[in-house]
């Protein structure tokens, strides 16, 4: 007989009913949109043209031991819904936050360089970067410590993942086999960072372990890296590595070794200037491959609109060796904020 046992955490949000009536609910909706166009001169690029739109609604309320409890909501392009978050924030403890969108735990390190725009791999071109994601990268629970706990500047991450297999579920759903059997446990990430070691200088550093199937090894994700503000510049530095033992059961990679640097100006208020790249090295049973990408951007304020420009190229995407794997393009970007 199988036997389910279900554990469930709900957030009432609009009259906010679970909440005490002496303390009101509230809920606000944020959004923007955004207009691109991109040009890849090394492939077919067919209509240029693209867009982007989100919504997010926040929930809040407090409870009667002054905690408060919030729940975001992001209605993405196309009126798809992209992800949701509820935390639980209390005096002496931090914040527990449950989220399946990603950006937890070391997730949060993918790539921490200083950018006019948007990271090396986000500028439109597409590299197929493995970089570090961690138990962070998927549905899981994160406690960000209490500041009290910790020395000041510091900032630490908790995050545990029953089964990081990537999965978003429903609620009273389960994933399934949805990781091709990699995937054998919990997984869980711990992140820091500090900024009170040096004017201007912001160092993190993180660490994911994943339990896999036997015989493979556990999945291990390292991150370490630094930016320093220096008036008008920023320069950043980070390394990462993740050993994935689980692809060489398909003899596709044995690990990933990352290291991505980069630096920006503030020109004054309304425009900023920055230059990026993130390199991968990909060692397997074959022949190790070297991905790199560059990105050169440039962003532009004005009030609730920005414009923004990025001159990208990758070499080797996705890990490939062929000619198409090389992309050089343009992105020309307008965003409103309302």
């Amino acid at each position: 007989m199988n036997k389910l046992t279900k554990i469930g955490v709900s957030a009432l949000c609009g009259s906010l009913a679970a909440v005490s009536a002496a303390h009101a609910g509230s809920m606000s909706v944020s959004g923007g949109a955004t207009a691109t166009y991109l040009m890849n001169n090394k492939s077919v690029t067919g209509n240029p043209l693209g867009m982007a739109s989100n919504l997010t609604f926040t929930g809040t309320g407090e409870l009667d031991n002054g905690a408060t409890v919030t729940l975001n909501i992001t209605n993405a392009d196309k009126s798809t819904f992209s992800t949701a978050g509820i935390t639980y924030a209390a005096d002496g403890i931090g914040t527990i936050s449950i989220d399946p969108g990603g950006g937890t735990g070391i997730d949060r390190y993918d790539d921490m360089m200083p950018t006019a725009w948007e990271e090396v791999d986000g500028a439109g071109l597409g590299m197929g970067l493995q970089t570090v994601s961690g138990a962070g990268g998927s549905f899981d629970i994160e406690w960000a410590v209490d500041e009290g706990f910790l020395p000041e500047g510091m900032k630490a991450y908790l995050s545990w993942n029953p089964h990081p297999d990537g999965s978003f579920n429903n609620d009273k759903a389960q994933s399934g086999a949805t990781d091709n059997g990699t995937v054998d446990g919990f997984g869980y990430d711990v992140a820091v960072e500090h900024t009170g070691l040096y004017d201007g200088l912001k160092v993190f550093a993180g660490y994911s372990d994943i339990d896999q199937v036997a015989n493979a090894g556990d999945r291990v994700q390292k991150v370490l890296g630094a930016t320093l503000s220096m008036g008008s510049f920023t320069l950043g530095y980070q390394w990462s590595k993740d050993n994935h033992p689980g692809l060489q059961a398909t003899a596709t990679a044995e690990y990933y070794e990352n290291n991505a640097y980069a630096i920006s100006f503030l020109v004054n208020d309304n425009l900023s200037v920055s230059y990026g790249v993130h390199e991968s090295e990909q060692f397997n049973f074959a022949e190790n491959t070297t991905l790199k990408g560059e990105s050169l951007q440039i962003a532009y304020s004005m009030g609730g609109a920005t414009l923004k420009l990025a001159e990208s190229e990758v070499d080797n995407a996705s890990y490939g060796t062929g000619t198409a794997s090389d992309k050089e393009g343009t992105t020309l970007v307008l965003s409103l904020a309302f």
